[in-house]
């Protein structure tokens, strides 16, 4: 008896080679398009990895901005170290850092050496001369650029020289030798330090003059320390000691007990550093910022103004390796400068800072956009 096809039962089809390499193959693309399907998935979700190298003195507000700005970012991973100036603008500039922050900006000599970085303002700072003076730290000693070169020259050694005495004719000074304190590393606190010294001391200028590193004169019993918090543990370990400190330790500095110096600014006023007088100093000098933004801001005219101030720079290399690593930096950077980002009061107040005015806002945002 003959079969018939019964209806909906598919004919069998002879297997042959040729159907078997089909079906391998088929097998073998669909395996490698599923494989390159999820490494694009693990690519889009792998963060950009940002390193911040460089000033200790900026540290402690990228400590403060980096988890406020990865809880709304992400994508972006970064990380930060308290390196010093000198090293900050190093990595950066061999890209070993994507971001190298600097109290200093980079002169036409080490541009020459590294075209295309590019000097980024980010906020405003400051920097104190602070002391370690038995029965003084709770007093505002005045002192002025030239007597801090004497001090730093070894021309003047003790407390009550009669230099300090003049300024300070209602405090009994003791005639204990004076200890100073500086970086020994490349700093950025230096350059704006040394800046001063220069700018306010003609034989300052013509001597040692400024820079991240300087050969300091021979002075017995100097120290020298690593960073902010080096320079505060030397100050605080070594009684009759004199320092330079950045503003963001201010509360440092009070939680140790140390004194703070009223400084002679450059109209022949004793003031301390804050909101009002670092203001000042800014609106006297901001407006001859260049393009590039490399300017100094020591030293700066008006009856109010603070006299060692600068701005706070990123370090940056407009050439990225990839287009997510500069969209990565210019959305970080971009935030940082914003008033409703990173330069928000309750960050600026945090460590001592000043907000860029709007016109050096819109100067660094176009810096920020050539970063490709």
């Amino acid at each position: 008896m003959r079969q018939t096809r019964r209806e909906g039962v598919l004919p069998k089809v002879k297997r042959s080679g040729w159907t078997t390499r089909r079906w391998q193959g088929l097998i073998v693309a669909v395996c490698c398009a599923t494989i390159l399907q999820a490494g694009a998935a693990r690519a889009a979700t792998t963060p950009v990895r940002v390193l911040e190298t460089g000033s200790t003195l900026l540290y402690p507000l990228f400590n403060i901005w980096v988890p406020d700005y990865m809880k709304t970012h992400p994508g972006v991973q970064i990380t930060t170290q308290g390196t010093g100036s000198g090293t900050g603008i190093a990595q950066a500039s061999s890209g070993i850092a994507q971001i190298g922050a600097s109290d200093a900006y980079m002169s036409s000599a080490q541009l020459k050496r590294s075209p295309g970085i590019l000097n980024i303002p980010l906020a405003i700072s400051s920097q104190m001369v602070n002391y370690n003076l038995p029965g003084f730290n709770h007093k505002h000693l005045k002192l002025s650029g030239p007597v801090i070169a004497g001090i730093y020259s070894g021309k003047i050694r003790y407390w009550d020289d009669a230099a300090l005495k003049s300024m300070n004719p209602d405090m009994k000074l003791p005639h204990k030798a004076i200890i100073p304190v500086h970086r020994s590393d490349g700093s950025g606190d230096t350059f704006i330090f040394t800046q001063f010294l220069a700018f306010s001391t003609p034989s300052w200028a013509n001597g040692t003059g400024y820079g991240t590193s300087v050969s300091w004169p021979p002075v017995e019993g100097e120290i020298g320390g690593v960073g902010n918090p080096g320079m505060i543990s030397a100050l605080k370990g070594s009684p009759y000691s004199l320092a330079y400190v950045g503003i963001s330790y201010k509360k440092a500095i009070e939680a140790d007990g140390l004194g703070e110096a009223m400084l002679q600014n450059r109209d022949g006023h004793f003031v301390l550093a804050n909101a009002k007088t670092v203001g000042a100093a800014v609106l006297a000098t901001a407006a001859k910022t260049p393009k590039d933004e490399r300017i100094s801001l020591i030293f700066a005219p008006g009856a109010e103004s603070y006299p060692i101030i600068n701005y706070e720079y990123a370090i940056v290399n407009k050439k990225q390796p990839s287009p997510e690593m500069a969209k990565a930096l210019r959305e970080l950077l971009a935030w940082s400068i914003h008033p409703d980002g990173g330069s928000a009061q309750k960050y600026m107040d945090a460590v001592g800072f000043v907000p860029l005015p709007a016109p050096i806002r819109s100067l660094s945002a176009e810096q920020i956009a050539l970063i490709k």
